[in-house]
């Protein structure tokens, strides 16, 4: 009680030269307040931008691999390579789900594609009586393909990726079109292609394999393809517009009932973590997986879209940083200044019986007293201020997100077509949006300056106070009375 007595009488009388430290601590609180919450602010984003991207692995063909033996000026080497590529095992869905059977693996999703013929609907394309190819360009690929069309189904929406990423947009769409997509005969088909064949909402197409069976399928969407590249030279369509999108349990009902027909699979895995990776890949070869194929990872595309936020973090360390040694060393020399102003206070107080300790104990008690009301002033003001300074700075980051949330929800048919599909019920309105975090403006104080952000400044307060006070304790140590009231006399 003596010394806390003792301190604020002292602070009291010294108004002048507490109120200089006050201003520097709050200073320092305020700074350190915006930096903080900067800094947690923007490692809230890193983990949130990380956390939105799955862990995703595909399977690629290795063609490094695949190549490493051939040798292109001899016959017999093509032909050797041809064979070995001929003889490629390709995967199935049962593979599929024997893979995916892994304590690695959290979730998969598929694209499952055939070629189908029209019955009812013709395929978008001009014929021309002179020598150029069909189509205008399109004629080449139809040499590669014997069908009219490419049936696409996807095993759910995180699998649609042409939608999530631009490529494709709904135009139109019926209301309960997510409702229903992934189970049954629909499909959603290209512009064009309706446009060609004078298609809307809700009519039937039919189409039909090489055995001539028939498939039936009812129109819920149509969709355009963005892409500035996606039409072929001398083309008038789009490189989608002889295909149809559907749900994968459409596609299994079509082989099902025709096992002959070719199909492609494009199956991706959620796994827990890339460190697996190496581990996941062997286990694929165990089940039976070509040696021929590969995982790929998306780890780097994750990765790339917070370095504009970890920048912002750096700099938010390194200013802490600098403010933490700069303030340190101005409360260091300050406290250096006091003690030899009051040293003929010292050498009376040591001269009356005054233990160093106490003396020592008063002058960290009135660095404290003084710290912890700038403390307080500079948190305050500083809470105020951060909101809208860390809004700034993550601005670009904020606006992005936001834009291309909104991007997606329209590709799919949202927001203006269907009054918004995140309201929605149904498979869409449980979606989340791959890659994409939700970052939303902070709208109240407490969102930047939390808990945690006091505590951290409380800390390196503290932690400031006492190492500028280490002036006050060595030179009180050191002060002889006797010599100090000698030298005053």
């Amino acid at each position: 009680m003596f010394i806390l007595k003792n301190a604020w009488i002292s602070i009291k009388r010294n108004k002048g030269r507490n109120i200089l430290i006050g201003i520097i601590i709050l200073i320092i609180a305020w700074a350190c307040t915006i930096t903080l919450a900067i800094k947690n602010t923007a490692v809230d984003l890193i983990d949130s931008y990380k956390s939105s991207y799955d862990k995703e692995v595909t399977i690629s063909f290795d063609r490094a691999n695949m190549m490493k033996d051939f040798d292109p000026s001899a016959k017999e080497g093509r032909e050797n390579a041809k064979e070995k590529f001929d003889n490629i095992a390709n995967y199935t869905i049962s593979d599929i789900e024997s893979f995916a059977d892994s304590e690695y693996i959290e979730s998969y999703y598929y694209t499952y594609s055939v070629g189908l013929n029209g019955n009812n609907i013709e395929k978008a394309e001009i014929e021309s009586d002179n020598d150029m190819p069909n189509d205008f360009g399109h004629g080449k690929r139809n040499n590669l393909s014997s069908t009219d069309f490419t049936l696409t189904g996807y095993s759910s929406l995180d699998a649609m990726s042409e939608f999530i990423n631009g490529t494709y947009t709904m135009s139109e769409i019926t209301d309960n079109a997510w409702d229903i997509a992934f189970d049954g005969n629909y499909v959603f088909i290209n512009e064009e292609l309706a446009n060609y064949n004078s298609l809307k909402l809700n009519d039937k197409i039919k189409l039909e394999d090489e055995d001539e069976n028939t498939y039936e399928f009812e129109i819920i969407g149509i969709f355009k393809e963005n892409e500035e590249d996606s039409q072929e030279p001398m083309s008038m369509f789009s490189n989608s517009a002889n295909t149809l999108v559907t749900n994968a349990n459409a596609i299994t009902s079509i082989t099902n009932s025709n096992e002959e027909l070719q199909t492609t699979i494009n199956p991706t895995f959620i796994i827990d973590s890339y460190d697996n990776v190496e581990k996941l890949q062997n286990e694929f070869y165990e089940k039976g997986l070509d040696e021929n194929f590969i995982l790929q990872t998306n780890e780097e595309q994750a990765t790339s879209g917070v370095s504009s936020i970890e920048n912002i973090n750096s700099f938010a360390t390194t200013f802490l940083t600098l403010t933490l040694i700069i303030g340190g060393i101005v409360l260091f020399v300050i406290n250096m200044i006091n003690i030899r102003e009051r040293k003929y206070e010292i050498g009376v107080l040591r001269t009356i019986g005054i233990s160093k300790l106490k003396l020592t104990m008063q002058f960290v008690s009135e660095l404290v007293i003084v710290s912890v009301v700038a403390l307080i002033l500079g948190a305050g003001i500083g809470a105020v201020s951060s909101k809208g300074i860390s809004n700034s700075l993550l601005k670009s980051e904020i606006e992005s997100s936001n834009e291309r949330t909104e991007e997606i929800d329209k590709n799919f048919g949202g927001e203006e077509m269907n009054g918004g599909m995140h309201n929605r019920g149904g498979a869409r309105g449980e979606m989340s949006v791959k890659g994409m975090p939700v970052v939303e403006a902070y709208d109240s104080i407490d969102a930047v300056v939390d808990l945690k952000v006091l505590l951290e400044l409380l800390g390196i307060g503290l932690s400031l106070v006492l190492i500028s006070s280490i002036a006050s304790m060595v030179s009180i140590q050191r002060f002889s009375p006797l010599t100090i009231l000698k030298e005053r006399s």
